[in-house]
């Protein structure tokens, strides 16, 4: 369990790192949208659903990190493995293709019915 936890950690620190870097490149392409001329109505209507698609790739990532972060502290605190709904234990395959999940399959699957 040790090297899983090794692992993840390591794969969960590195998709932190990837989506902050994403974060903050999204906060800096709006902030510089429509510089140096004067939009016209294509780039305004591009631009708003533009701005829609960030904002909401943005609230997808910043659930993602915190996600992540929670994880990190579940490792730390030696709970990372565990369900947080049954207190099981969180398949390995699970483990490796989702680091920060918080539930096993069956608590997983009764919560998306």
């Amino acid at each position: 369990m040790i090297a899983l936890m090794n692992e993840a950690r390591t794969a969960l620190m590195q998709r932190r790192s990837s989506l902050r870097g994403l974060l903050r490149l999204n906060l800096t392409e709006a902030g510089g949208q429509g510089r140096g001329r004067e939009p016209d109505l294509v780039d305004e209507a591009g631009g708003k659903s533009a701005e829609t698609v960030r904002a909401r790739l943005s609230e997808r990532e910043e659930r993602e990190l915190k996600d992540i972060d929670d994880a990190l502290v579940r490792i730390e605190q030696g709970r990372f493995g565990h369900c947080a709904r049954c207190g099981g234990a969180i398949g390995r395959h699970r483990l490796r293709a989702i680091p920060e999940a918080r539930h096993c399959m069956a608590c997983s699957e009764q919560a998306g019915r």
